[in-house]
Order: C-alpha cells, then structure tokens, then sequence
C-alpha cells in the first residue's frame, strides 16, 4: 500500500512538471515574420528579390512575409510577375507602405492590392502615376490598350482582394492618388500601422485565404527576420537604371572605336568591350526601341565621317540632332504608367561629351594616321636638297647632310641644282628639280 501512494504520487509530480515545461515551452513559442524592403523602381531584380523573400519565408515556417514598400513605379512586366508570385503565394504576404513620406505609386498601386493584407503608414500616399515620358505620347490606340488591359488586371486584383474596384481602376485610368486615411476609408487598404512593430500587433488574429486553405496569423511579439538583396540582386537592380545602361552602351561605343582608330592603345579597347556587353545585358532588361540604337549608331557614323570630310559642320549637327533623339526614343515604356525613362541631364552629358569626343580625341587620331610619316625612309618624301653630280638621269643628292643615290624622270639636272624629293624606290630617291 506504501509503495502504491508512492507511485501516484510520483506520477503527479512527473505530470506536474510535464506540464510546466510544456507550458513554459509554449509560453517561448512565437512567430517569425520575414521583412524584405523594396525602395525603388519595380524591375527585374526586384521580380527576383521578392520571389526570394517567399521563398526564404516559407523555408523559415514564417507566419508572414512584410513587403516595406516606397516606390514611383517602373515596368509592367515585373510588376506581372510580382502579383503572380503573391496571388500564388503559401505564405501570407502583407504589402506595407513605410515610413512616412513614401508612396506606392504607379507598379506599386498593384502591388499593394495584391497583398493579403496591406497596409499604409501615416504621412504616405497611394496613386496611379502617369509620368510625362521622355519618348512621347504613345500612339492613341496603342495607349488605350495598354491602359485598358492595365485596368483589367488591376480589377482583377481587387476583386481577388476584396478591394474598391472602382478606385482602382480610377487609379489606372485617372491618375488618382490618396492619402494612407482616405486609402482606409476608401477600402484601399486594411489599416494602418505607425512601425512594423505596430504592424504585427494589429495584424495579429487576421485570417487570410491562401490558395492552400485559410491561415490565421500569429504575429504579436512575432520574431523580425530582415532579408536584404543579395549581391547579384543589387546589381541586376543597378543595371536596371536606363540611365546606367545608358551611359555603360556609350561608354562602350567610345572605347571600341577608340581602340579601332588608335590601334594597340588595348585599354579604351578592353573597357569599351567589357561596357558594351554589360549595357547590351541591361538592356535586355528594359524595353528597348530598336529605332532609337539605330539612331544612336547612326549619330556615331555621322561624327566619324565629319573628321573625314569637310562638311562646315552639317554632318556635327546631324550627328547631335540624331544622337538627342535616338537617346530620347532609346527606352520604350509600353503603357505611360510605366516610370522607366533616361535622364534628360544625362542625355545632355552624353550629347556634349560625345561631340567633344569625336571632335577632338577620335579626330586626332585620324588626323596622326594620315599625317606624313617623320622617320624611316619613306620621311624623305616631300623633303628638298642639292645635286652633288650631274643627274643625267642618275647622279647622287645631298638631302639632310647624307649623300643619296638618285634618279630624275623628268631628265637631267645639273649638279648644284637644288631638288625636291618624290618618291623612294630600292635605297634609290626620285627626285625633280625644285622650282
């Protein structure tokens, strides 16, 4: 009988300590939140970028992914690619315009509809953006389609969402742009959060739709993993810029020809090689005009022939006025709600340092090139001096102090008679009486 209370009492004590370990294990138990912060033009890199956030959060069993997001826009076809990868995502996906003084504008408008939740912090705004590109207004048509298949899938979203629609797609078609308080009242967003901190707290107890079933998130007090770009993601991010990709192509354009007009310089060569190729890398990226590098080309092949042919400038002209617009039609958005456009500063730059380059450097080379050679043998054409014998029509000249044989042409020269050097053939100088 001893024994047997010994062992109900054992047993509640092991019972009890069970449970207080369970309970002080489930007390230590919080979520994960993965942040990833996109503070730029939506493109490719930032396509990659967020896909690997996902990635990176699943594999860390996160009850979350937070995009911080402050961006002006960028290219449509990244922006596809994003809310695909959200739409479709197994993880939530909470888009949150911070800190204050951000927007999400243009790309980002879709982005932020496409999140599961998405939220706003106080002092942001939210709009459709239609920048003034660089190119031109597009065709009438052609803009109308992009803009009307650009609302087709903005109200796609939002429907997904559970969104204004019509907001949205004012957003697309008008331009619109609110306010983080009127967004929230507009059921533009879910809420809005002064910190990520605040962010978590508030989100705490949602429920979302995944396509895999519902989820209901536990994010109080949840573990911040920040997840930041990857070195070959900050690169693609930087060739992204047109203006890089810009500026890398000319580059790479005065190099090679550089190397072509002052052969064995190696250097201009080996630069330009690397440039180009990296700025035609880039410019896969980027939605290309093929009239504006033909343009561009066209402008290079009008400065060259200006250090060739005397044209009092016309041909400069060309080149300038060829170079500015193949430069301004180089990046073609498809739709203007596209924020992808070159710099007219650095267009500017590129113009008068290109000019001044084939006006001065290229054209010194040409002109080194043509110029009559100075030493060896073939130096002595052009060059005068004096008969020492009678050349009839051979004799011997004293050119430069040294004594040549000789041959005149045109007959004989008597000796004493100054010549002038024509030609050079076997060790043998031509030579005519100099006037």
């Amino acid at each position: 009988m001893r024994s047997f209370f010994l062992h109900i009492i054992l047993f509640f004590i092991a019972v009890s300590g069970f449970g207080n370990k369970y309970q002080a294990e489930s007390d230590t138990i919080k979520g994960k939140a993965v942040v990833i912060t996109v503070d730029a033009t939506i493109n490719p890199s930032t396509a990659e970028y967020i896909h690997s956030g996902i990635e990176q959060a699943l594999g860390a069993n996160a009850e979350c992914l937070i995009i911080i997001l402050n961006t002006p826009g960028g290219l449509l076809k990244s922006t596809r690619v994003i809310v695909t990868d959200i739409l479709d995502s197994d993880i939530p996906v909470v888009v949150y315009v911070y800190p204050g003084g951000s927007q999400a504008a243009s790309a980002g408008v879709f982005i932020t509809l496409a999140g599961h939740i998405a939220a706003m912090a106080p002092g942001t705004n939210i709009g459709a953006a239609h920048p003034v590109t660089l190119q031109g207004q597009q065709d009438s048509i052609m803009n109308e389609k992009a803009t009307n298949d650009a609302a087709a899938f903005i109200r796609t979203i939002s429907e997904k969402r559970n969104r204004n629609i019509n907001w949205a797609e004012d957003a697309v078609r008008k331009s619109l742009s609110i306010t983080e308080t009127e967004a929230l009242k507009e059921n533009v967003i879910d809420l809005i959060a002064v910190s990520v901190e605040d962010l978590l707290d508030k989100i705490d107890g949602k429920e979302v739709v995944l396509p895999s079933g519902s989820k209901v998130l536990n994010t109080k007090n949840a573990e911040v993993i920040s997840i930041k770009m990857n070195f070959r993601q900050k690169l693609l991010d930087l060739l992204s810029d047109p203006n890089i990709a810009y500026i890398l192509f000319m580059i790479g354009l005065y190099g090679i020809l550089f190397e072509i007009y002052n052969p064995g310089a190696i250097f201009p060569g080996v630069i330009g090689g690397i440039s180009i190729i990296v700025a035609f890398y880039s410019l896969h990226t980027l939605p290309v005009n093929y009239a504006g590098l033909a343009l561009i080309i066209f402008a290079l092949i009008l400065f060259i022939a200006e250090i060739k042919i005397v044209s009092h400038g016309l041909l400069t002209i060309g080149g300038v006025i060829s170079l500015i617009l193949g430069s301004i039609m180089l990046i073609d958005s498809e739709s203007t709600l596209e924020a992808i456009k070159i710099s007219w500063q650095v267009i500017m730059v590129i113009v008068i340092l290109t000019t001044a380059f084939f006006i001065f450097a290229i054209g010194f080379g040409i002109k080194a090139q043509s110029r009559k050679p100075a030493t060896g043998i073939e130096g002595m054409v052009g060059e005068t001096g004096e008969a020492i014998s009678n050349l009839d029509p051979e004799g011997q000249v004293s050119v430069h102090g040294e004594i040549w044989n000789a041959e005149s042409p045109d007959g004989f020269i008597s000796q004493g008679s100054k010549v002038k050097v024509t030609g050079v053939s076997n060790l043998k100088l031509i030579v005519s009486k100099s006037k």
